[in-house]
């Protein structure tokens, strides 16, 4: 009786049926986590018979450079001792790897509520925060050890085995059928396994289970930006502008014809020219913050703060990565499906907040404590009018403490001072305007000693509070200096904390604070209005009287009508935008959905009849945004008035910057 799979393959064979074994718990064991929901029995059957085909599909692109090794290789050269040890050895390496993709999987569920995707792919890039971080995080060295000597229990008994198939001779025939067979498996898998096809149900968590994560992160590398117009339900270019620009009504409208957002906003009062502290904290939800009615403490300072600022208490992030912060605080762009446009090609000169300052007279910084390469950051904002502080700008001498991501917040913010100051020294004493990006309130949560009550590493908890301590550090010591007077501090967030979900999306967790404390200047108010992340920077603008032209998507809640209050809400390829107690959702495939809103933490409740100019007001706003990113026109303008001469009056301006 005849073998139905050759010997000499048997190694490949048996390496796929590791990796099928361990696919399959994997997905049992994230099942069973106590947090995790899946459904009734069909939502089970659903998850794992859809997940065997992702798990084959992973199956053929790993294993399809192993088949034609063994198929090709030489009878001559199979029998060598060297090549048997080869195909023991590799057999060994894959199983370990097999094996620590179920672990590798189990954390980052715990960062992220999901499999393998885009987010792994960007941290793959980013070797040294990422591997650090988690060396700090997790007893990596114990754990891979065991690993490793598992892999070798796997492999012991099936060395004899090994040895002796990768050595059998091979016909022509048999190696042609071989080639062809992974060929067709590996060709297959790219083109008929869709990674959509996992989405059967409403509920995020059986959709992830019901992937693969190693074919997920193969999808990832060919699916990380999104055209809007191919995947998602279109209106009328020219509906899509109109609905836009009505909600604008009291904008005065640059040369209608050209069909952007390019209006002239002129705020009654002179300008003021105050210093701006824009500080973005990571990962701040607003369900940390005791204002918000959390009885844990973790932020007096901040809750302090509140009753002597400007205080707007309904502001939602627009993503749930600190690029889409960056993106919406910097450029008040609705989040355009795919990858942050701060990591996209072709990103700068755009219009921005830091680029209006900077037209202003204003010295513009972004400051980071941990290395401004991470997520392209550097790059980003240095081609938007941004002079970079990052890690390497800080003394060593100044540093105390510092982990995988940065320097501890209060460091960073030492050298904000340091930069501040030396602004106001110099001669031109420029207004300065300056980006603060934190890191402590990240895993592995860990900050300097006797700070607070929560020793170190403190976990989430932790992080929040001594990021609060760091913040109430910073501004006591600018209370003390010359320029404080003059000084707008604007304390947010990049995004929420649990802000996780992938088909539904958990709106009350992508609550973020939003505090403007200038006790010279602001008087305190509360204002409840249903805000977005993308209206931050116009607000600012607002309240610094500037007269500029703006092709903001954000509009200053201060000036503007309740009428005009929405938020959007939004993941890697599911786009919300929420107006009143409705959110619209958009997917890919052109699939269009609406809900209520009942309330924050209740579970929101799809819309048997939905609302259609909703739905195309909705779409408006993510449909023009990509099409004026795409094609150009969301570019910065430096403030050059519309006209004939415009074009080259912004490329001589641009001239004289770069030869500065």
């Amino acid at each position: 009786m005849r073998t139905v799979v050759p010997p000499r393959l048997k190694p490949a064979l048996y390496a796929g049926a590791l990796l099928l074994l361990l696919a399959a718990a994997t997905r049992l064991a994230l099942a069973l986590r106590p947090e995790v929901v899946v459904g009734g029995p069909g939502a089970w059957l659903q998850v794992f018979a859809r997940g065997l085909v992702f798990d084959l599909a992973a199956a053929a692109y790993v294993l399809f450079l192993p088949l034609l090794w063994l198929a090709l290789v030489p009878n001559a050269v199979a029998r060598w001792r060297a090549h048997r040890a080869l195909v023991v050895a590799a057999f060994w390496a894959f199983a370990f790897g097999f094996l620590v993709l179920p672990v590798s999987e189990w954390l980052f569920w715990d960062e992220f509520a999901a499999r393998f995707n885009f987010i792994a792919v960007d941290y793959l890039i980013y070797t040294h925060e990422v591997i650090d971080n988690i060396w700090e995080s997790y007893p990596i060295g114990k754990i891979l050890v065991g690993l490793a000597a598992l892999a070798a229990l796997v492999t012991v008994p099936l060395a004899k085995r090994l040895w002796r198939s990768s050595a059998e001779p091979l016909g022509w025939r048999a190696r042609g059928a071989a080639v062809l067979a992974a060929g067709l498996a590996f060709g297959g898998s790219l083109a008929f396994v869709d990674e959509d096809a996992k989405t059967f149900s409403r509920n995020d968590a059986a959709n992830e289970l019901a992937g693969d994560g190693l074919y997920d992160f193969f999808a990832a590398n060919r699916r990380n930006d999104l055209d809007f117009e191919r995947y998602y339900a279109t209106v009328p270019p020219a509906t899509a502008l109109d609905t836009v620009r009505a909600g604008f009504p009291l904008a005065h409208w640059v040369e209608p014809a050209v069909g952007g957002t390019e209006r002239l906003v002129e705020p009654s009062g002179g300008e003021r020219h105050l210093n701006v502290v824009l500080i973005s904290v990571e990962s701040l939800g607003a369900e940390y913050v005791g204002a918000y009615g959390d009885t844990r403490g973790l932020t007096p300072y901040l809750d302090r703060l509140t009753k002597d600022s400007l205080w707007f208490t309904r502001v939602y992030a627009t993503g749930n990565r600190t690029v889409r912060g960056m993106e919406a605080l910097s450029l008040s762009l609705p989040p355009t499906p795919g990858e942050s446009i701060v990591r996209r090609p072709d990103n700068g000169h755009l219009f921005s907040l830091g680029g209006v300052l900077e037209d202003k007279g204003y010295a513009v910084l972004f400051a980071y404590g941990g290395y401004g390469y991470f997520d392209n950051m550097s790059a980003f904002f240095e081609a938007n009018d941004y002079r970079v502080v990052d890690r390497s700008s800080i003394p060593s001498d100044k540093v105390e403490f510092e982990n995988a991501w940065g320097v501890a917040d209060e460091h960073l913010f030492d050298q904000v001072i340091r930069e501040i100051d030396a602004e106001q020294a110099a001669r031109s004493k420029r207004p300065v305007f300056v980006h603060v990006m934190t890191t402590s309130n990240h895993r592995p949560y860990t900050y300097p000693p006797g700070r607070i009550d929560i020793p170190s590493p403190g976990g989430r908890l932790g992080g929040v509070k001594y990021t609060d301590y760091a913040i109430g550090r910073f501004i006591e010591q600018a209370r003390a200096k010359p320029w404080f007077r003059d000084t707008l501090f604007v304390i947010t967030a990049d995004h929420g904390a649990n802000a996780r979900g992938t088909l539904r999306i958990p709106v009350d967790k992508y609550l973020i604070p939003v505090i403007v404390y200038a006790p010279a200047v602001v008087a305190p108010q509360r204002v409840d209005r249903l805000m977005s992340q993308i209206d931050v920077a116009p607000t600012l603008l607002g309240l610094l009287h500037m007269r500029y032209y703006s092709k903001f998507f954000g509009r200053d809640v201060l000036g503007s009508p309740p009428s005009t209050d929405r938020a959007f809400v939004a993941n890697y390829e599911t786009l919300g935008y929420m107006k009143g107690d409705r959110l619209v959702v958009l997917h890919p495939k052109r699939k269009v959905e609406e809900f209520a809103v009942a309330g924050e933490g209740a579970e929101l409740t799809r819309q048997a009849r939905p609302d259609p100019g909703l739905e195309a007001e909705a779409i408006s706003y993510y449909q023009l945004a990509s099409e004026l990113y795409k094609s150009g026109r969301y570019a910065d303008n430096e403030q050059v008035p519309p006209g004939p001469g415009r074009s080259k009056a912004i490329a001589a301006l641009r001239r004289a910057e770069g030869a500065k």
